[in-house]
C-alpha cells in the first residue's frame, strides 16, 4: 500500500507520513524543496524526536521513504496514478499549484485503468491535512476544472477533511544543522478524518479516528485548540510579567506564558466560552452525539496540559505569528466570538484575546518580527497600541472591519464590535 504525501514539512513528515509508515505503508513525499527531496532520497528515512514533559526524548526512525520533486509534474502525476491514498499538507497558498498536479495524476490513473494496467475505476481518497475549512471546496472546484467534464469526480475521488491537532515547534538552526531532516514533535497521534468522505474502504491505520460530522471536530480544533493556543501567546505577550529579566523574548515559550499570573486562568476561560457555543451549535442542534460539554471540558484540560510541555519548546512567536490570518472572520478568535454571538452567549474573555493580539510583537529567534506581522503593525499603527493606551476606537474599528470582515450594520457583527472596543479609552 502506498501513500503519496504532498508536502514534506512539519505535519507531512511528523504526522501523516509517520502514522502511515508505522502501519507498514510505503510513503512517497512530493515537495518543491530540492535539498529536502535530495536528502530524503539519500537517507530514505528521517527522525521524529518525541518531546515529553520531564521525560527523555524518544527518537523514532521513519522509513523507508522516498521523495519526488514537485516541479517534475510528470513524475508527481505518476505517483498519484499508482497511489492507494494521497494526502496534502502544503498550506492554503500552495494548494493552487499542487491541485493541478493531483488532477493530472487522476487523469493518468484513469488512463491506466482503461488500459487494464490497474483495477478499473479504483477510487482514490485524498487526506486534506490543511486545517482550512474551505479547502475541500477548493479541491472540488480546481479538480473539476482541471479534469475532463465526463470524469466521475464524486465517485472516484474522496475529499477527506481532517482536524489536525499535532503541535510541532519551529526547529532551531542548531538542531537543523545537526540533522536537517529531524523534527521535534509532541506525542499526539490521533488523525481525525471525515468518515463519510472516503471512497472505498477505510485504510487500516491505527491512528485514524473517523468521525461524523467532521465539521464538529474542525470547529472544535479551531475554536478550542487554536483559540486557546493563540490566547496563551497573545495574553502572555501582553502580560507585564513577560518583561521579567528571566524571560528572553526571542525564545519566550508558551509554557512560560502560561506560568505568568492570570494567563492560564484567562486562557481556560476563553476556551470555555467557545466550548459553550460549540455545544449549542452541534450537541443541541442537528448533530446530537458529536461531543458533550463534559467531553469538551476534558479536552480543554488535556490541551492545557499539552500546551505546558516545556520539552517541546514551542515559542510564543510561532504560535501567535500571522496576525492577519488569525484575526480573520472565520478564524479562531473572530470566528469564536461570532459563534458565541449567534447563540447569545458571552465572550468577554475571547474579546480580551482579540485586544491582546493588537499588542503582539513577539520576535523570532533572529530578533525580527514575522514579515507579514511587521507589515500589519505598520499599516494599522499598532506600535503605539501597547495595552491599548494609544489605540483609538477608530483604529480598532478599522481592523475589525478590514481584517476581521465585520459589518456594523449586521446585528451579530455589531455585538462583536461592541465587545471588542475597550470600555475605557484615552
Amino acid at each position: 500500500m502506498k501513500l503519496v504525501q504532498f508536502g514534506a514539512g512539519n505535519i507531512g513528515r511528523s504526522f501523516i507520513g509517520q502514522v502511515f509508515a508505522a502501519a507498514g505503508w510505503d510513503v512517497v513525499f512530493v515537495d518543491v524543496d530540492e535539498r529536502l527531496v535530495k536528502l530524503l532520497n539519500e537517507k530514505q528515512y528521517y527522525n521524529v524526536v518525541i518531546k515529553r514533559e520531564s521525560q527523555r526524548d524518544e527518537v523514532r526512525r521513519i522509513g523507508p521513504v522516498r521523495a519526488v520533486d514537485g516541479r517534475d509534474a510528470a513524475a508527481a502525476a505518476m505517483e498519484v496514478a499508482g497511489a492507494d491514498i494521497a494526502g496534502t499538507s502544503v498550506g492554503k497558498n500552495a494548494l493552487p499549484k499542487v491541485l493541478p498536479l493531483i488532477a493530472r495524476g487522476l487523469a493518468e490513473r484513469r488512463k491506466l485503468e482503461a488500459g487494464g494496467a490497474t483495477d478499473k475505476d479504483s477510487p482514490l481518497s485524498i487526506i486534506i491535512a490543511e486545517n482550512d475549512r474551505e479547502a475541500p471546496e477548493l479541491f472540488r472546484s480546481v479538480l473539476s476544472a482541471e479534469l475532463e467534464p465526463e470524469y466521475p469526480l464524486n465517485q472516484l475521488v474522496g475529499l477527506v477533511e481532517t482536524s489536525i491537532g499535532k503541535m510541532v515547534p519551529i526547529m532551531k538552526a542548531a538542531d537543523l544543522a545537526a540533522d536537517p531532516l529531524q523534527l521535534f514533535a509532541e506525542e499526539y497521534e490521533t488523525l481525525i478524518v471525515d468518515k463519510r468522505a472516503f471512497r472505498g474502504p477505510l485504510p487500516d491505520i491505527p491512528a485514524l479516528y473517523p468521525v461524523d460530522p467532521i465539521a464538529a471536530y474542525v470547529d472544535r480544533k479551531l475554536f478550542i485548540h487554536n483559540l486557546g493556543h493563540a490566547a496563551a501567546a497573545y495574553l502572555g505577550f501582553a502580560a507585564p510579567g513577560k518583561n521579567s529579566s528571566e524571560i528572553n523574548l526571542p525564545t519566550f515559550t508558551i509554557p512560560e506564558a502560561l506560568s505568568l499570573p492570570g494567563v492560564e486562568q484567562s486562557v481556560r476561560m476563553a476556551m470555555n466560552e467557545a466550548a459553550d457555543a460549540l455545544v449549542m451549535e452541534y450537541q443541541q442542534s442537528q448533530y446530537p452525539g458529536s461531543y458533550s460539554r463534559e467531553d469538551l471540558s476534558a479536552h480543554i484540560e488535556d490541551l492545557l496540559f499539552r500546551f505546558k510541555n516545556t520539552a517541546l519548546g514551542d515559542t510564543v512567536h510561532r504560535v501567535g505569528r500571522d496576525l492577519r490570518r488569525k484575526l480573520a472572520r472565520e478564524d479562531r478568535i473572530t470566528g469564536a466570538m461570532l459563534l458565541c454571538a449567534k447563540h447569545s452567549l458571552p465572550f468577554t474573555t475571547v474579546a480580551n484575546v482579540y485586544r491582546a493580539a493588537l499588542e503582539f510583537a513577539a520576535p523570532a529567534e533572529d530578533g525580527g518580527l514575522f514579515p507579514s506581522d511587521a507589515e500589519f503593525r505598520k499599516t494599522y499603527g499598532l506600535d503605539n497600541c501597547a495595552q491599548n493606551t494609544g489605540c483609538s476606537p477608530e483604529r480598532i474599528k478599522r481592523i475589525l472591519r478590514e481584517v476581521s470582515g465585520l459589518d456594523g450594520n449586521n446585528p451579530k457583527d455589531e455585538s462583536v464590535i461592541s465587545e471588542v472596543l475597550p470600555t475605557t479609552l484615552p
